[in-house]
């Protein structure tokens, strides 16, 4: 009996030693496998992304410099970014001024433009008022000529100008230019005609 039971310790050891392994197999399975698939996965994906996986390990553990030089370096880094945040408010700054300027330069000309307007309407008005006015004297003159005889109408018109006498002349009716003519001397009714046929 003592000889069985040896070979069953020796057995015992046997699985022990396989359990083992077998533990070791699983942990190697179950986590390191993974592990080390997930961390190629990641490298992979870094390199697709241009990332640099040793520069952002660096950075991270602040590459082995004391935390002080890093926060000196983001303290620059910040001042830095101040002074150009600075710089550039500035510039916008200087363009809203220039704009401005540009606007109340705008404003102004728009203002005197305004005012040349009124005043060329007002102009415009006075014109008008004129025009009706001497409208009214002309149609009172050529309603006088109308009224006048022949007779009397004939010397007149032949004192005038011709640019007035032709003017009224054709202003009136046939008839009463006809009755005109009739008592004007025959060069003048000849002239008067001439100048009524080129207009």
């Amino acid at each position: 009996m003592a000889t069985r039971n040896k070979p069953i310790k020796s057995i015992n050891i046997v699985k022990d030693e396989s359990k083992g392994i077998g533990k070791m197999k699983m942990f190697l399975y179950l986590f390191i496998i993974p592990l080390l698939f997930a961390i190629a996965l990641l490298l992979i994906g870094a390199q697709i992304y241009n990332v640099n996986v040793f520069e952002k390990a660096k950075e991270l553990t602040g590459s082995g410099k004391p935390p002080v030089v890093t926060e000196e370096i983001k303290t620059e880094r910040l001042e830095k970014q101040v002074v150009s945040l600075q710089a550039e408010i500035q510039e916008k700054e200087a363009k809203i001024d220039k704009l401005q300027i540009e606007i109340d330069n705008s404003a102004k000309t728009n203002e005197a433009l305004l005012v040349e307007q009124q005043r060329l309407l007002d102009e415009i008005e006075a014109l008008q008022r004129e025009q009706s006015s001497t409208q009214q004297e002309y149609t009172e003159i050529v309603s006088t000529f109308e009224k006048m005889s022949a007779k009397t109408a004939a010397p007149v018109l032949t004192k005038m100008s011709d640019a007035e006498a032709l003017r009224i002349l054709t202003s009136l009716k046939p008839d009463t230019v006809a009755k005109i003519f009739e008592k004007m001397s025959p060069e003048a009714a000849a002239k008067y005609t001439e100048l009524m046929s080129k207009q």
